[in-house]
């Protein structure tokens, strides 16, 4: 649910915005009173003082840049300070976990950080713990992944593809984004829930697993919404999606929870996290800060534009959900073989 408009008959002081939106964090009514108002001030009233830096692990005008800046410029009228962007690119959006772990935990270093960064440290050998090192603020959005084949597959659903596979086994080949991808990991629960052995082919992105569908050397992949065009221009299909609710794109398409699969939703969810250290009191702040504007009409949009939905969740959910997902994927990647050794 969005958070209530405040609203007075002259412009909104920075103070009076922080107010309206830790009373609104807190649960407390427009009732508020003035003790119970001043009770409920953060222990640093006066933060922030000067610009926030923002980490975002991705390339600039890539799509989640892109709607980070907007979320940005609709959260910084609420904080009183600019949001400035630092993009730090590579490592498959990974270094933001090792920049943030460096960084003072005083709130003006923020990052971006997709949960690939998670399951990465489950992966390899790294020197930082994104469970430890991380304080979580708030989840903002996820992306809607799907499992296609080509527009002229006899497989019409996905238990035309699972009937085939169980009478042809290791015949199957399927692709994905990348060997520990959410694709990835997408595909194989699916196929190890019902026994199926297959050929994995990784690719480096989606045009060139795209491009394979299309002319049939794959016959079936999982993507994310980079698969829109293809879709749009009929040169492959839809059969599933692993998303928690039917998409509104697509809403002929049925959810793998739908199809009986109960915990195969994945969305490769994103949020916003400080270092560990930061007073709650300024991830307060920062977790009302984002959670108005993420709400705002021109950042739905945004998000929208590139297929994706807010997926809000507050400070302890977001943690929670964290926690589950680790513990799960990391089953799941010692099913798989691809955990880290142990140091």
């Amino acid at each position: 649910m969005p958070p209530p408009v405040f609203s007075c008959a002259g412009p909104l002081s920075r103070r009076h915005l922080l107010r309206s939106g830790l009373a609104y964090g807190l649960g407390l009514g427009p009732g508020l009173t003035a003790s119970a108002l001043a009770l409920a001030q953060p222990v640093s009233p006066a933060w922030p003082q000067h610009p926030i830096q923002m980490v975002v692990p991705w390339p600039a005008g890539g799509a989640t840049d892109l709607t980070l800046r907007v979320l940005n410029e609709e959260a910084e009228p609420l904080l009183g300070q600019r949001i400035v962007v630092v993009n730090r690119p590579g490592a498959a959006g990974t270094l933001v976990a090792p920049l943030l772990k460096a960084a003072e935990p005083d709130g003006y270093t923020i990052g971006q950080v997709p949960i690939t960064v998670y399951r990465h440290a489950l992966m390899n050998r790294v020197p930082w713990d994104p469970v430890a090192d991380l304080a979580p603020i708030v989840q903002v959005s996820g992306t809607t992944f799907g499992l296609l084949v080509p527009v002229d597959s006899a497989w019409k659903s996905l238990a035309d593809l699972i009937g085939w596979a169980r009478e042809h086994p290791g015949q199957l080949l399927m692709g994905s984004t990348g060997i520990g991808t959410t694709a990835h990991l997408a595909m194989e629960e699916i196929l190890l829930e019902n026994g199926v052995s297959y050929t994995h082919i990784p690719y480096k992105g989606t045009t060139e697993q795209m491009l394979a569908i299309a002319s049939g050397q794959l016959m079936a992949g999982v993507n994310s919404t980079g698969f829109a065009p293809w879709l749009d221009q009929q040169k492959m299909r839809l059969l599933a999606i692993f998303s928690a609710k039917r998409s509104a794109r697509w809403p002929q398409v049925p959810t793998m929870r739908e199809l009986g699969y109960e915990r195969s939703v994945y969305t490769s969810p994103w949020g916003l996290a400080a270092p560990h250290g930061t007073p709650s009191s300024i991830i307060q702040l920062l977790h009302n800060a984002f959670h108005q504007a993420m709400f705002t009409a021109r950042h739905k949009a945004a998000l929208l534009r590139y297929d994706q939905d807010i997926s809000y969740l507050d400070t302890a959910a977001y943690q929670q959900s964290i926690r589950d997902t680790v513990r799960r994927e990391k089953l799941l990647l010692g099913r798989m073989k691809l955990l880290a050794a142990p140091a």
